[in-house]
């Protein structure tokens, strides 16, 4: 598990930089290769693959929210945070300026992955540049350097 206080830190230093949304993303691995989940169409950035991610909800800690997270989108069940991977900022469907913290996680079992807001899943392997946007290729590269 990651440090609380470096965690708060995260917090703190998205606060003083005007940060409105603060957001986790999760790196399941398995068996050499990461969990993507591709958008629903009519959602926003619809169609693209991303990395189980989502809104840290009020008065929940970051690694709480990414334990959450993982289990309402995939069904898995976190047991572990490792490597943190840094961040990336972006503006929100609503217009938030938003940041998402990226964490490694560990998992209890790969299956069966049931998803609940997102269309389709693949584990994915990094030998090739994957379908995501730059921001999730750069945490995925931080992920391959770790």
């Amino acid at each position: 598990m990651q440090d609380s206080s470096f965690l708060a830190k995260l917090v703190t230093d998205a606060d003083r930089d005007g940060v409105q949304r603060l957001v986790v993303g999760a790196i399941v691995q398995h068996e050499g290769r990461v969990l993507l989940l591709q958008r629903p169409s009519d959602d926003f950035m619809g169609g693209i693959w991303e990395l189980p991610s989502g809104k840290v909800e009020p008065g929940e800690t970051l690694d709480q929210a990414v334990t959450r997270e993982v289990k309402e989108e995939t069904g898995l069940d976190v047991v572990g945070i490792g490597h943190y991977l840094g961040e990336f900022d972006y503006r929100s469907g609503g217009g938030k300026n938003s940041s998402q913290f990226n964490f490694v996680v560990k998992i209890a079992a790969a299956t069966p992955v049931m998803l609940q807001e997102h269309d389709q899943y693949a584990w994915t392997e990094l030998t090739e540049e994957p379908p995501v946007t730059d921001a999730v290729k750069k945490v995925l590269l931080r992920y391959q350097q770790a």
